[in-house]
């Protein structure tokens, strides 16, 4: 479904001002945000990306998003090159930032959806009848009222259903439950295994620092620290790989595989 190949991607930290006037007008210093990722996403399972703040997770979600360019490497996409086909890819994708990003507030559930089903070029009848069916898998009582006086989990709910509306073929998630309650993350993680996975068939590449959130939902584990991949594949067999015992948690495989320490 997709395939990465020594994908890289450098930034320039901006300098303060002090700096630029101690300093020549040398370019800044780069950060590499990725460094040398190889990487296979399977069709149809869950492959998340478990890293710390600042690991690269988002930047290589908005790379294979079509929203950032790579530096080097490749990367191939329902069999479209990443640089060469954006618009290929873009058909096949969706992005899924959680929350109440890119929502009009004072206007309903219903009208949310369908100003962003006109955005995927999908139009009436044919949207509302695809508003009516995302609805019945994801049951919200009332579509009818303000964005803002749903509670976080069903806009959550708004978020997974805007992200379907154009019925892609990968999602891509970026902590989608980072501002839920423990009860709507759940609910949230229960969705997305259950209803996006298990009847609809999609491919789901989650990015999150949660480990205990990435144990309930992965079929697969792709650990990054500081722009490099660590560890890759079935949870099972990272715990073989670095000779770690079956039943420990994959906080502890996650804390041997980057080389760290639980300080106590």
């Amino acid at each position: 479904m997709i395939t990465i190949e020594n994908l890289s991607k450098r930034f320039y930290l901006p300098r303060t001002f002090n700096k630029m006037l101690s300093s020549s007008l040398r370019r800044p210093d780069p950060v590499d945000a990725l460094k040398n990722i190889y990487l296979d996403f399977p069709k149809k399972e869950i492959t998340v990306l478990l890293g710390p703040n600042g690991a690269g997770k988002t930047t290589l979600l908005k790379i294979l998003s079509t929203l950032v360019l790579p530096d080097s490497g490749k990367a191939i996409i329902c069999g479209y090159d990443l640089v060469k086909n954006p618009d290929k890819i873009k058909t096949k994708i969706s992005l899924l930032l959680g929350g109440e990003k890119g929502f009009y507030l004072h206007l309903t559930g219903q009208q949310n959806l369908e100003f962003f089903g006109t955005l995927f070029n999908i139009f009436q009848p044919k949207l509302k009848i695809r508003i009516a069916e995302l609805n019945d898998i994801f049951k919200i009582d009332n579509l009818d009222k303000p964005f803002q006086d749903y509670s976080c989990g069903m806009k959550q709910r708004l978020s997974l259903m805007r992200a379907l509306l154009p019925d892609p073929e990968i999602i891509f998630m970026d902590e989608p439950t980072k501002s839920l309650d423990p009860v709507s993350a759940r609910e949230t993680r229960l969705l997305i295994k259950q209803k996006l996975i298990s009847q609809l068939g999609k491919t789901i590449i989650l990015a999150t620092h949660n480990t205990k959130e990435a144990e309930e939902i992965a079929d697969n584990v792709a650990i990054i620290d500081g722009g490099r991949l660590k560890a890759s594949g079935k949870i099972v067999d990272i715990r073989k790989k670095f000779g770690l015992q079956q039943n420990c948690s994959l906080e502890e495989v996650y804390f041997k595989v980057i080389g760290e320490k639980i300080a106590l």
